[in-house]
């Protein structure tokens, strides 16, 4: 008997039983929609947060100083920046940061924002793209000039629908220019965040909050594999001055590779996890096909009697257990992608493509077909090894 006609039996056998097959077949598709689930889940986690990295940036780095301003020691803005003309192979950018809450207004409108102090580089280094008007000049930070960038909510809370730019706001009671409108970045406009945000000249800043230190700086470097260079080139000025690490850095291409080391991690549990759900299902199929050899050893015996050789009855049954597994596999397969879909939909993820699920979808269904191959093997070579005379004589 060749193989077709064991394959053809075995699906026979499979439909004459249905409730049975699709029991034993739970275990197997219950594992397989657990792996593609949790490895979907946990590859578009991996994709939302490089998407949020990407338009955040990979080549920044975040620069604070501890005890800037309380110590014989500093640098400033001007420090930073000849840093950055002296190592343009490593350094892009640098804008210097300082920000305090103050009450925005304008007429009889007015809320609480936090009023950010930058350079005139800071709309490139975090890739932000103006909806009205421009973001200021070198000449208005050096200048100090009285000019505000706001975003869309705080647009929203002072101006309605207008056009803002050109119009005037108080800052602390200071009038301020309206020169320009960044793009939304969220989806809803809340009172917090980056939609909410005032954006003035840090040199003006400094004059509005009262200080003459600035604590933290941005710094991006030429590309996001110059980063490594760039951590080290402030790390070690920035020592040189202090004599002591007064400093924390946050180089955001470092921590997205150790983040994709953590999920790569997560990835390989979650497998191992789910991985589990496939052998209790092969277990499970094991026990069946032992179950199955018992109600066929008459079967089995005639089939003996009448020449059907040891290797055939072995295939037959690795066939039949091969054949549970594997379309518990391709069930579990369609679930799983599926429950992946409204997943990711349901918790705002971006959706893992076709192609990139491909090598989960042939690792679950090559491991399913192992799993009954693996656990049908005993219950086939007991079939295989019956004495066809007292599998005759078996009630």
């Amino acid at each position: 008997m060749g193989i077709l006609m064991s394959f053809k039996m075995a699906i026979s056998s499979i439909v004459s039983n249905k409730a049975r097959s699709v029991l034993t077949m739970l275990g197997i598709i219950i594992g397989v929609l657990a792996v593609i689930v949790m490895v979907n889940l946990v590859n578009a986690s991996m994709m939302g947060m490089k998407e949020w990295m990407d338009k955040m940036g990979t080549n920044i780095i975040e620069v604070s100083i501890y005890r800037q301003g309380s110590t014989t020691r500093s640098v400033g803005p001007a420090q930073m920046e000849q840093l950055a003309r002296d190592n343009p192979d490593v350094i892009q950018y640098i804008s210097p940061l300082i920000n305090s809450n103050k009450i925005i207004k304008n007429g009889n409108r007015n809320y609480n924002a936090t009023v950010t102090g930058v350079g005139f580089r800071y709309a490139e280094i975090n890739k932000r793209t103006m909806r009205f008007g421009e973001f200021f000049s070198s000449g208005d930070v050096r200048n100090r000039a009285s000019v505000a960038v706001i975003g869309e909510y705080a647009r929203q809370k002072l101006f309605g629908s207008r056009d803002p730019v050109g119009q005037s706001i108080r800052i602390d009671g200071e009038v301020f220019t309206v020169i320009g409108v960044f793009d939304q970045t969220n989806s809803e406009l809340t009172g917090w965040g980056e939609d909410a945000g005032v954006w003035i000249p840090y040199t003006r800043a400094m004059r509005l909050f009262k200080t003459n230190a600035i604590n933290e700086y941005t710094v991006t470097s030429v590309d996001e594999n110059s980063s490594k260079a760039a951590e080290k080139l402030v790390k070690d000025y920035l020592y040189r001055i202090f004599q002591t690490e007064d400093f924390w850095i946050y180089n955001q291409a470092e921590n997205l590779q150790e983040m994709n080391q953590e999920i790569n991690g997560l990835t390989l549990l979650a497998a191992a996890i789910a991985g589990i759900s496939l052998l209790v299902g092969g277990i499970g199929i094991m026990n069946i096909m032992l179950v199955t050899v018992t109600e066929r050893t008459r079967e089995i015996g005639i089939r003996k009697a009448v020449g059907a050789k040891t290797r055939t009855i072995l295939t037959q049954f690795l066939i039949e257990s091969a054949t549970i597994s594997c379309l518990g596999g391709l069930i579990g397969i369609g679930l799983g992608i599926v429950v992946s879909e409204f997943a990711t939909m349901a918790m705002q993820l971006p959706s893992v493509p076709m192609l990139d699920q491909m090598p989960i979808i042939l690792f679950s269904f090559g491991f399913s077909a192992m799993v009954g191959v693996f656990f049908g093997f005993y219950p086939a070579f007991k079939a295989a090894r019956l004495n066809p005379i007292e599998a005759l004589r078996y009630e």
